[in-house]
């Protein structure tokens, strides 16, 4: 179950990794039409009007969401099997959770790219992975105490900070120059504006996390936590240079996709990070408390 806790993480976070590098390489119109690539083809051809590299690109990503949804599937067939009804409402969310993005992922091409049903788009898939790393840490046997309340609620607005970063994120790449492609609508802002906010709350996401791995250390905490707590802190620092190599750089796409590679993989740390403080964590019950009544090799072989 964990390791099917684990690919869930990892797909979501790759879909979404993948989905900014459609975006980014102008390839969201790749194919303009939906569920069908085109008008004229279900798959990708010259008729999807592009280019045929941005129409593959687009059509491949598509095709992505097969693995995605075997795994979705797997995890809440094992997750059924386990015997835990808390464990299955969770992990039925990563099935459910294809269903809706297949029905935004629609609406945006059909939209055109309009930046508010991409960022919607994105966001959900945001919460789609928060899902799946709860899921994962319910599966999961923390060492160690949990820490010292402060902390707790210090890693939860942490974790609430990032979140509205990776919607700020959203707004400043639908109004710069990557946004899909050249007739993409755009938000009417100004950019350095929503540029700088955007970075205003990296800075305070980075107070937050360096008071978190300071306080943790200093407090004695356990060492998974101070563990998640450094990598966040590293996560934060790398993601912020990143981000202002990609802005003096006047935006290279590929710096750009990096940039929200790591806004991906920091989400799933601070949420992993959260739980390993202890906050809202509640384990699930152990296999063999639900096996009762098992006769054990020994007594098989006797009674027979």
């Amino acid at each position: 179950m964990r390791r099917l806790a684990l690919a869930g993480v990892i797909a979501n976070a790759v879909i979404m990794s993948t989905g900014a590098a459609v975006r980014l390489s102008a390839s969201g119109l790749g194919c303009p039409s939906w569920p069908r690539c085109s008008s004229a083809d279900i798959v990708a051809s010259h008729n999807a009007g592009q280019t045929l590299a941005n129409t593959w690109i687009e059509f491949g990503n598509r095709l992505l969401n097969f693995p995605l949804v075997l795994i979705a599937a797997l995890v809440f067939v094992a997750a059924w099997r386990y015997g835990d009804r808390p464990l299955t409402r969770l992990a039925a969310v990563q099935p459910l959770g294809v269903v809706a993005q297949a029905v935004l992922g629609g609406i945006v091409v059909l939209t055109k790219l309009n930046p508010v049903w991409v960022s919607l788009h994105f966001l959900l898939s945001c919460s789609i992975v928060a899902f799946s790393v709860l899921l994962l840490a319910r599966c999961s046997v923390f060492a160690g105490e949990p820490a010292r309340r402060e902390f707790r609620v210090l890693s939860g607005v942490l974790a609430g900070v990032t979140a509205v970063m990776l919607a700020a994120g959203t707004v400043v790449t639908g109004t710069g120059p990557l946004a899909g492609h050249a007739d993409t609508p755009r938000y009417h802002l100004p950019l350095a504006g929503v540029t700088q906010f955007h970075a205003d709350i990296a800075w305070l996401i980075g107070g937050l996390a360096l008071s978190l791995a300071v306080g943790l250390r200093v407090s004695g905490a356990a060492a998974a936590a101070r563990q998640a707590a450094l990598i966040v802190l590293g996560g934060v620092f790398l993601q912020g240079a990143i981000g202002y190599a990609q802005y003096f750089s006047h935006l290279p796409a590929g710096l750009v996709w990096l940039h929200v590679t790591g806004a991906v993989t920091l989400w799933v740390c601070v949420l992993w990070m959260f739980f390993t403080l202890g906050a809202g964590y509640r384990p699930v019950r152990e296999r063999s408390s639900l096996v009762t009544d098992v006769p054990d090799a020994e007594h098989v072989t006797s009674r027979r």
